[in-house]
């Protein structure tokens, strides 16, 4: 049976800042496959990483920029985002408790006070400098950019950078992951399902290969029949050992998950016993 890959949602998110060079090295370090990040675009239409519409939650941009509530990141130009500190909250609030637990030295609790958001362009050299892989995801943009074309820059820039084998394309936005697939058919696309809650997995005829669906709305039966159509699923967000070990189990052929430390020891746990 192929090995499930081990996805690092937004870089280990739980040892390091998410959406920075940062967590994608800590998580090349504790063993996973690949990371993902979130693109946004600036008020400039520079290309970075970030998750969140507002800047508040993982920047210091309250501060800096007091009376520009609330933050959205598609109101300030990359300049402006370049100023901000986005790895001091992560050592003040201790997101996932790994700090509490020991798991993160000082040297990187020094280290990531003061880290910066990054450019699409720096974490896809990152990736590349370390022969790495990484999952884009494209997400829905606040205004004032809801309508940007964000598909032509981004692939404009994996093919300045020679990069098509180590980069996979994800979105919710299907129209998008077309458009990909009609401009640049050799590029590998996958199929965000499952947000909002509230809405039905739509698996779009089952045109794409691969589904990248939640974990709290797929059920195995649903797995096993994906597998049987030849089709590749990676489920998100799976943090449990336990939960994890139950996907495993069903045939998942990935997933994303903010412990990749977690994951990439019950696969090397999983090898052992096979090879034993």
């Amino acid at each position: 049976m192929p090995r499930v890959l081990n996805i690092a949602h937004a870089g280990a998110r739980s040892l390091a800042p998410e959406n920075t060079v940062a967590a994608a090295n800590k998580a090349q370090e504790v063993g996973a496959d690949m990371w993902e990040l979130d693109v946004a675009v600036t008020s400039d239409h520079e290309l970075i990483l970030f998750h969140d519409d507002s800047l508040a939650r993982t920047t210091n941009a309250g501060a800096v920029f007091p009376n520009r509530a609330p933050w959205t990141f598609s109101t300030f130009a990359l300049d402006e985002i370049r100023t901000l500190d986005a790895g001091s909250w992560f050592v003040e609030t201790d997101p996932f408790g790994e700090i509490a637990a020991g798991r993160v030295s000082k040297a990187e609790l020094v280290s990531y006070r003061g880290e910066r958001v990054p450019t699409l362009r720096e974490a896809l050299l990152f990736t590349k400098k370390h022969h790495y892989r990484v999952n884009v995801e494209l997400k829905p943009l606040p205004a004032p950019l809801e309508s940007f074309a964000v598909v032509p820059p981004v692939l404009a820039l994996i093919d300045q950078l020679g990069m098509a084998e180590d980069v996979v394309i994800s979105s919710f936005n299907h129209a998008w992951l077309l458009q990909v697939e009609h401009e640049w058919p050799e590029l590998t696309v996958e199929s965000l399902i499952g947000w909002p809650r509230n809405k039905p997995l739509e698996w779009d005829n089952f045109h794409f290969k691969t589904y990248n669906a939640s974990a709290t709305r797929l059920e195995l039966a649903q797995i096993h029949m994906l597998r049987e159509k030849g089709l590749e699923i990676n489920v998100y967000t799976v943090n449990g050992e336990q939960e994890m070990r139950r996907f495993i189990a069903a045939g998942v052929t990935g997933l994303f998950t903010d412990f990749p430390q977690r994951l990439a020891a019950i696969l090397h746990e999983d090898e052992e016993q096979t090879d034993g």
